[in-house]
């Protein structure tokens, strides 16, 4: 069975990379689906997000990056996916990933799987470590390497680093 981890992953965090793993051992295939989410100030283009999450995940078999948009679940359909995955860190992630799961399985069928991060990731989200980022702070220990040196970058092209 195919699996989707769905997400804006901007910037991707090893929290995120935990999830898809995870989710590799768990199912034939994987699809990284990065999105674009119009309520968050993105850092990078999700072309960029992908690129970044392919170096992540490079070697990592069954798994595959690619940008979607429109609902996740016509995405899923035309893509053969059975499943989705998503990784929660607080009591309002589950608020918030139960209604969304119980609207894609009445829309669709599909299922929805929440796995709970691993703890030592739990309180590093994306916002924060963008938040963090452009006001000159070192996130290099939340995201991986390719993220690292492009999060540097971009902020110092913003002219927003130290």
């Amino acid at each position: 069975m195919k699996a989707i981890c769905p997400g804006s992953f901007d910037p991707c965090t090893h929290g995120h990379l935990d999830i898809i793993r995870r989710t590799a051992h768990l199912f034939d295939e994987v699809v990284v689906g990065v999105g674009t989410n119009t309520a968050k100030n993105s850092l990078f283009s999700p072309e960029e997000r992908v690129e970044i999450l392919d170096e992540a995940l490079e070697g990592l078999p069954g798994v595959q990056v690619m940008t979607m948009s429109g609902l996740l679940v016509d995405f899923a359909r035309e893509h053969g996916i059975g499943a989705i995955v998503k990784g929660l860190r607080f009591a309002s992630d589950f608020d918030y990933e139960l209604q969304m799961a119980q609207m894609n399985t009445r829309l669709s069928g599909i299922e929805t799987i929440l796995l709970p991060t691993a703890a030592q990731w739990s309180f590093v989200s994306s916002t924060l470590v963008r938040e963090i980022a452009l006001m000159g702070g070192d996130v290099s220990e939340f995201v991986p390497p390719a993220a690292a040196a492009r999060i540097r970058a971009r902020a110092a092209d913003r002219g927003e680093s130290r």
